[in-house]
């Protein structure tokens, strides 16, 4: 039995929620007419009612979490300022049964119908050099160092089924620039530095080695809104000679009012044929009508060889 493939698909990234989902941003994906939905983490402050929304999202979808997502559990600070108590429950580990397949940290999802695979990076990423809340990495993951991260990533690739590869991400792959304007660069003191993920940035280049096809890796965590300016925002998106797109969807806030009006936003990518041909961050009102757009990316035309 052959499952029929839809070769253009349009993919709806949900940049930092940070609290901010309602019923409306159900209602408006839908409207939308989305094939895939990417969210790329920090839901809230271990917000088991927030990432329970998402999971209701009808459309097929894959999650990662992000570094709020264990705001309690993955760091001896965060433990001292648990608002429950952890002898009795764990809101880590409810999300993640809520979430079940879709939550990709470390994993891969098969979307066949789409003749692609999505795969998890680190989860709960801080982002950076610094190897952090290693006590929790070890026992959640068995991971100890940036080298074996990458080979639980890798583990994921190999299995996929699908020659086209997402990379999803709550923190973006080292490697994409320095300024603090930068994709994933340092923008509060000292300025500047890379702060993407090393481990991810090695698989993304493993994987092709391994000839696979990389349209798409996006990520958030690195606010669009810069913490040392408000003269400009940050990059929001970038590529390499691979013809990968690397986007960054953390529009934060993710839902504001104008006009007396609530309009919530999305980054839309429109993947053909296993390459990436359009992007544009979009706010829509409550019943998913588009308002604005901001449109990040076109697919070069190539000219005619005379």
């Amino acid at each position: 039995m052959t499952i029929d493939q839809k070769q253009a698909i349009t993919i709806a990234v949900v940049g930092d929620v940070h609290d901010q989902w309602e019923t409306a941003d159900n209602d408006a994906l839908e409207q939308l007419n989305i094939d895939l939905i990417l969210f790329v983490g920090d839901f809230g402050n271990e917000s088991v009612p927030v990432v329970r929304k998402i999971s209701e999202v009808s459309a097929p979808k894959a999650v990662i979490m992000g570094n709020h997502d264990a705001w309690y559990t993955a760091s001896a600070w965060g433990r001292k300022k648990c608002p429950y108590d952890r002898h009795k429950e764990d809101w880590l580990q409810q999300q993640l049964d809520i979430l079940g397949e879709i939550h990709v940290g470390y994993h891969k999802l098969d979307f066949p119908q789409f003749n692609l695979s999505v795969v998890g990076s680190r989860p709960y990423s801080w982002g950076g050099p610094e190897w952090k809340n290693k006590d929790f990495l070890r026992d959640r993951y068995q991971v100890s160092n940036f080298t074996e991260s990458t080979e639980k990533i890798m583990a994921a690739v190999q299995e996929t089924s699908e020659d086209n590869i997402i990379f999803l991400g709550h923190n973006g792959p080292t490697g994409l620039g320095k300024h603090p304007e930068a994709i994933c660069g340092k923008d509060w003191q000292p300025l500047g530095g890379d702060h993407g993920d090393p481990d991810f940035a090695q698989a993304i280049a493993q994987t092709y080695d391994l000839g696979k096809k990389i349209p798409l890796v996006t990520f958030g965590h690195m606010h669009h809104r810069l913490r040392h300016t408000r003269s400009q925002l940050r990059t929001r998106l970038a590529t390499n000679e691979q013809g990968t797109v690397y986007l960054n969807a953390a529009c934060v806030p993710r839902i504001i009012e104008e006009n007396g009006q609530k309009l919530r936003n999305f980054s839309l990518v429109s993947l053909d044929n296993g390459k990436v041909t359009h992007i544009s961050l979009v706010w829509v009102d409550n019943q998913g009508a588009i308002v604005t757009e901001d449109r990040l990316y076109e697919q070069p035309v190539l000219s005619p060889i005379n």
